[in-house]
């Protein structure tokens, strides 16, 4: 006998992309009667399969088709993706293999289209598991390929030592015993990084399997034995039966009998533990392999007996073929040839109904491949007329959108035209009224020294000289008191208008103006006003002292501050006023603030009942192309800022 272990297959089951809720079904069944039809219920509904899965499959199947319909109403690719990895669960429980292939090769495509990695791979392995099914080894390899590569990239040990298990195992049913070896010494390498015990213990039995495979007893009794310890650790029974098996088949092979036994018995004592009859089977088989090498030949032909039987009731031909062959080798030993040789022939009857199976398996194989590839071809045509209607309605979509694009810009452009025609028409206009402003200012600034010098040169000489007469008059002439006084009053009367008629020509022609500059005239106006004693005016200046502004522009803004500060002082009643200038030469901005205490307006009245100084000061302000903010109220004074670019 070569072989009485059973092989410890890493499961197929689908690798689902969502781990398994761990609530009963009646706390699942009443949130999903509360639920709403959104992604948190596909993940109920799949949980609720999850629970159901190993007892009523069916209904499981059901709870998973509804988790895709949900899915696919909400356009929920990764919902789809979670519904294919479960249900094809279900198909491949029922042996519907070829069906859970194609739904993974779509989970696959939607996978590829939401570009997630992760998703890619285990898909990816999902179609790796139904070709394993449907015996396609080399298709198989290669999605098993696939997935461990993404596995590999995302740096998960785990995942990766799943896949190269998974090769090992195919590569076992090729019989490449060699191919299997490499993938089973990857496989573990990497599950000694992750660290996951339980699946380590699993990947060693597998990995012992290669090795016996490949004629390496020693290596192969290691692992197992390794196996054996992480079993009992991590107290998985099933492990620790498996590991004993292997173990007592390696002694079997180096006729060690008292070795043997003790394997042999514990494995078989865990398996009716455990009610794994498959385990039953295979340690009453070498139960009775030992007491065949004792020469006990009655308690081994019970033992082979009972396997035998087992083999019956799980119907599997090949364990109830080797079972017979160690009962005719019982039979020979107690030199009852009739038996041995009616044992023998029951064996060849059975081995041609197993070749029988396997042709017929492969026959299967292959028409469920041939209707595979029918259905594919048949999809692939769907989705090719299923593109060409979609093609034809982007066309004509994209047709009747093009027309009403052509359309929508026909107008904007239209519009374009005209608002570019209005705001030339609106430029000229503006660019008029600034011209006549300028103009009017220009003219106005033009009277105003023409007036200025008139008065002062004038007016004012012929003041000065009519004091100059008037004194030397008096040296000549004999006055009473009452008329010395009366002629000294006049003096100073004439003295007042002449200096009035000098204030007068100032403010209509500052001379500080034009021969300091702005920053010195403005000083010299507010100076003024507070040795008056009307009102205090402070003046500021920030970065003004070498400011370089055209005539023009400085008398403009001289006459909007004159104006606001003679406001606050008719109108406002203010006790104090404050000017301040502040050029900001890298943004090239002049701000002009006028702030007082007075008694304040009310901004909103402005547009109605606004003065004439406000109109004057607005015009200067449009020329200059400023910004003017207000900002007062009845009793809480005014503040006025002005922005002019320079």
């Amino acid at each position: 006998m070569k072989k009485i272990l059973l092989i410890v297959f890493l499961g197929l089951s689908t690798m689902t992309c969502v781990a398994q809720g761990l609530l009963k079904k009646d706390s699942l069944l009443k949130l999903l009667a509360a639920a709403k039809d959104d992604t948190a219920k596909v993940l109920l509904y799949i949980n609720i399969g999850n629970q159901y899965e190993m007892d009523d499959p069916q209904v499981a199947g059901k709870y998973y088709q509804m988790a895709g319909n949900l899915s696919k109403h909400l356009h929920h690719k990764l919902g789809i993706i979670k519904y294919i990895s479960n249900y094809t669960a279900i198909l491949n429980m029922a042996g519907k293999f070829d069906s859970a292939l194609l739904l993974n090769k779509q989970s696959f495509q939607i996978a590829r289209e939401l570009n997630n990695k992760l998703y890619i791979a285990k898909t990816a392995a999902n179609i790796g598991n139904s070709f394993n099914y449907l015996s396609e080894y080399d298709s198989a390899i290669y999605y098993y390929e696939t997935a461990g590569k993404y596995f590999e990239d995302m740096g998960n040990n785990y995942l990766l030592a799943r896949m190269y298990e998974m090769e090992q195992l195919v590569y076992q049913n090729m019989n490449q015993h060699k191919k299997a070896l490499q993938y089973g010494e990857k496989a573990v390498k990497e599950l000694r990084i992750s660290g996951d015990s339980i699946d380590l213990g699993r990947c060693l039995l597998n990995l012992a399997n290669s090795y016996q495979g490949n004629n390496f007893p020693d290596s192969a009794l290691s692992c197992y034995k390794e196996a054996l310890i992480i079993s009992q650790k991590t107290n998985y029974a099933q492990g620790e039966a498996a590991s004993l098996l292997g173990i007592g088949n390696i002694y079997f092979h180096r006729y060690d009998a008292d070795q043997m036994k003790p394997c042999f018995e514990k494995a078989l004592a865990i398996s009716q533990q455990l009610g794994d009859p498959q385990g039953q089977l295979i340690a009453s088989r070498g139960m009775a392999l030992y007491y065949l090498l004792k020469k006990e030949l009655n308690k081994a032909k019970i033992y082979c007996a009972a396997s035998v039987k087992l083999a019956d009731s799980l119907g599997t031909k090949y364990d109830k073929y080797e079972s017979m062959h160690v009962l005719s080798s019982i039979f020979y030993a107690q030199h009852d040839i009739i038996e041995a040789e009616k044992t023998r022939d029951k064996m060849q009857v059975l081995e041609n109904e197993i070749r029988g199976d396997e042709l017929q398996q492969k026959t299967i194989s292959i028409e469920k491949k041939f209707e595979t590839e029918k259905k594919e071809a048949q999809i692939k045509l769907q989705q090719t007329q299923l593109r060409q209607k979609t093609m034809l309605n982007y066309l004509l979509f994209v047709g009747a959108g093009a027309l009403l694009l052509i359309s929508l810009l026909g107008y904007r452009n239209h519009r374009n035209r005209q608002k570019l025609q209005q705001a030339k028409i609106d430029e000229l206009e503006t660019e008029k009224r600034l011209t006549a402003t300028e103009a009017v200012l220009l003219g106005e600034e033009q009277e105003r020294t023409r007036l200025a010098r008139d008065l002062h040169d004038g007016l004012g000489g012929m003041l000065s000289g009519i004091k100059f007469s008037l004194s030397n008059m008096k040296e000549n002439l004999i006055m009473t008191p009452d008329n010395a006084q009366a002629f000294e009053r006049s003096m100073d009367m004439l003295d007042s208008s002449i200096r009035e008629m000098r204030r007068v020509a100032h403010n209509m022609m500052p001379e500080m103006l034009v021969k300091y500059g702005l920053d010195t005239a403005l000083k010299e106006f507010c100076d003024e006003i507070t040795r008056s004693g009307v009102t205090t005016v402070n003046y500021q200046s920030v970065a003004m002292q070498d400011a370089v502004l055209g005539q023009t522009q400085s008398v403009t803004i001289y006459r909007i501050v004159q104006e606001l500060v003679n406001n606050a002082i008719k109108h406002a009643n203010a006790h104090n006023v404050l000017v301040q200038l502040h050029l900001h030469r890298q943004e090239r901005l002049l701000a002009v603030t006028v702030e007082n205490n007075g008694s304040g307006f009310d901004t909103r009245a402005m547009t109605d009942t606004g003065g004439i100084g406000w109109k004057n000061i607005q015009s200067r302000v449009n020329f200059l192309q400023g910004k003017l903010d207000i900002q007062s109220a009845p009793d809480s004074g005014t503040s006025v800022m002005i922005e002019i670019n320079i």
